[in-house]
């Protein structure tokens, strides 16, 4: 196995494991007020989702620096939405939805639609981008076709969670 494949592989194990630990394990700093984090990193994921939509544009009008540039900006905002959501989740107690009836269906389906993809995604995007740079583009294309629309998927369902449940924060 390659160096760089043991990584996609442990980062891609670790990291839900970390986030499984945060929400299970004792909090690191209970007495310290981070609340205004989530919305920080709701936005973080709004603008990771323009910056996709950007970057799938841009391959499609063949601007391959553009590109780029547009997807390690994406990676970028991934990385510290997931430094803030762990810095979050390792100090404050989770919030329940208090919606109910048809909402909470729809809350809960998008919720757990969005935790099993975010799962799926980790090793996805480490994979389609270890792929770019080893400038194997005909694999990175197989994975990105994959890989962009979950990831679409998951920042902007982060989105939503977000504003679901952002009246019970």
């Amino acid at each position: 196995m390659k160096f760089g494949n043991i990584w996609i592989w442990l980062l891609s194990i670790g990291i839900p494991g970390l986030v499984i630990l945060l929400f299970y394990g004792p909090k690191l700093a209970p007495h310290t007020d981070f609340t205004f984090l989530p919305r920080i990193y709701a936005s973080i994921n709004f603008i990771t989702v323009l910056v996709l939509l950007f970057a799938f544009r841009a391959i499609k009008q063949k601007k391959i620096n553009l590109h780029q540039k547009m997807m390690k900006t994406a990676l970028g905002l991934s990385v510290i939405f997931l430094v803030l959501y762990v810095i979050y989740h390792s100090n404050a107690e989770s919030t329940k939805y208090g919606g109910e009836g048809v909402l909470a269906y729809i809350y809960y389906f998008i919720l757990i639609s969005h935790i099993l993809l975010s799962i799926i995604i980790v090793p996805l995007v480490l994979i389609t981008f270890s792929k770019a740079l080893r400038a194997n583009y005909e694999s990175h294309r197989k994975w990105a076709k994959w890989t962009w629309p979950i990831w679409v998927y998951v920042a902007s369902t982060g989105v939503i969670v977000y504003i679901m449940i952002s009246p019970y924060y």
